[in-house]
């Protein structure tokens, strides 16, 4: 008796299943990943024991987040969807130097964080839940302190100091000079070169990351790239590379990727999404006709914010804008377009902040779940579509804040609608669109649009976001009501014959 429920109950449950993805991703490549970007002292306090010097009411001192605190909520992290998280710079640092910049000791782990012991179990801790670690790897400065500024035999170290001249001067002037009055190290230095690589694969073997962000990228020479890239990814298989751009640059992204960087966070395709999504009524054309400059499209690093802008929150609120419904369709493109979602904590609760120190705020996690849910849920296809992360990419219609797109790869095709407008949008696509006969099943918001003349209408309301898997017919199953039955009348002889024998 119970294996035959058990089969009527497996027999129910399979005709009321979603659309599964019609492809399996085989190995997971980087342009799969989705990354959460922590600002380790501002994430969470797990640790009181590090507690030193920490003042959490002064923006511009320690705030107490620390590695443990990471570790505490990466079970958080990851039930959020997301497949990779990135930390800015670990390593012991200047009084102050919450921020991890001010780099004073490359293999040390600054004490406020925790100790090379704390990271290693964090990085275990991730693996553990499939979730790869990278960090921030500073190449282009030291603290304003450092010692090997006082060393005589380490004078040739450094770039002499130079007053940094307007932005639009030569580029080359520019690189040579002290960003924030901080020591410019001279990578043409053999020396120099060496120390920093070796450094770079010693935290490798050491805990075993599976990438380095690299800030300020573009002020530190190419020729050291090419090597750089090329002895620590030998540390690793698959080890990655993410280039931080300096605010306001325009370099060619092109002679990065051929030095071995395989992604570029590029300020400038940031202000174009923040453009687009603080408010409504928004053409979506500057985000799919803008030129990759050179750059691999699956693998450029997508973000609305980061430690160096104003929150993206404040951007909407400027606007007089709701942040949950902004932010709901502006992560909906983010994770469905070709690159890798770079999330900056506090983002799940639409944290607000202006200039720096102001967008480092302290993470909360006593906040309204309702985007958290709807990040999940996002974060969910993301990770089961392949044609999300891999596909080809076409815009099939763009109008004032209304856009439908489709993703296509091997046999599975996701078509993305995003209602970024004052009121509800119909567009209707054609077979020359889309195969018709078919039907769009929605995963984010159960709609479901079945081919009528070889055309579907889609119809959302304001501030609404659907993503379809294109599937054939479900209609009326003939097959699974003919089961059923067939289970039924099992299960009625079954009891019948069991009331004969107790008779």
């Amino acid at each position: 008796m119970k294996k035959i429920t058990l089969i009527l109950i497996l027999l129910l449950l399979h005709s009321s299943l979603p659309a599964n993805a019609a492809v399996e991703k085989e190995d997971r490549l980087w342009q799969d990943e989705s990354v959460y970007s922590i600002m380790v002292d501002r994430f969470n306090n797990g640790d009181r024991n590090n507690d030193m010097d920490v003042n959490a009411k002064d923006p511009l001192a320690y705030n107490g987040g620390d590695i443990k605190g990471i570790i505490d909520k990466l079970d958080y992290i990851h039930e959020m969807g997301f497949t990779a998280i990135r930390l800015t710079p670990i390593f012991d640092n200047a009084k102050n130097g919450y921020h991890g910049f001010w780099v004073n000791d490359f293999y040390k782990v600054d004490e406020h964080f925790g100790t090379l012991k704390s990271f290693q179990t964090l990085v275990k801790e991730a693996h553990n839940r499939k979730l790869k670690v990278m960090i921030d790897f500073v190449t282009n400065n030291v603290a304003a302190d450092h010692p090997w500024l006082s060393d005589p035999i380490k004078q040739n170290w450094f770039h002499k100091k130079q007053s940094i001249p307007d932005k639009n001067e030569n580029q080359a002037v520019l690189e040579k000079g002290w960003i924030e009055g901080l020591p410019d190290l001279n990578q043409d230095n053999p020396e120099v070169k060496k120390y920093l690589i070796d450094a770079a694969k010693w935290w490798i073997d050491k805990t075993d990351i599976d990438g380095m962000s690299l800030p300020e990228v573009n002020y530190v020479p190419i020729s050291f790239w090419n090597d750089f890239s090329n002895e620590v990814k030998q540390e690793k298989k698959n080890f990655f590379l993410m280039g931080v751009m300096s605010k306001n640059n325009s370099t060619d992204l092109k002679k990065y990727e051929s030095a071995g960087i395989d992604s570029i966070v590029n300020y400038s395709y940031s202000e174009k999404l923040r453009k687009t999504f603080a408010g409504t009524d928004q053409s979506f054309r500057e985000l799919y006709s803008v030129g990759d400059n050179g750059q691999n499209s699956f693998l450029r690093a997508n973000f609305m914010d980061n430690e160096y802008t104003s929150r993206f929150t404040s951007d909407i609120v400027a606007k007089k804008q709701f942040p949950g419904s902004r932010w709901k369709t502006a992560l909906v493109y983010l994770y469905t377009t070709p690159g890798i979602p770079l999330f900056y904590y506090g983002t799940e609760i639409a944290l607000n902040g202006g200039e720096i120190p102001d967008n480092r705020g302290q993470m909360s996690f006593r906040a309204e779940k309702e985007l958290i849910d709807y990040i999940t849920k996002v974060g969910e296809l993301r990770n089961t579509l392949p044609s999300l992360t891999r596909g080809t990419m076409e815009m099939l219609y763009d109008h004032n804040g209304m856009a439908v797109y489709k993703r296509v790869y091997k046999g599975e095709t996701s078509i993305i609608a995003i209602n970024n407008t004052g009121k509800s949008q119909s567009v209707t696509l054609t077979s020359s669109q889309i195969e018709g006969g078919k039907e769009l099943r929605g995963l984010l918001a159960g709609d479901k649009i079945v081919s009528k003349d070889n055309k579907y209408m889609i119809i959302l309301d304001r501030d609404n976001s659907e993503i379809y898997v294109l599937a054939e017919k479900s209609g009326i199953k003939f097959s699974l009501i003919a089961s059923l039955v067939v289970v039924y009348l099992l299960c009625f002889l079954f009891l019948y014959k069991i009331r004969k024998r107790k008779k």
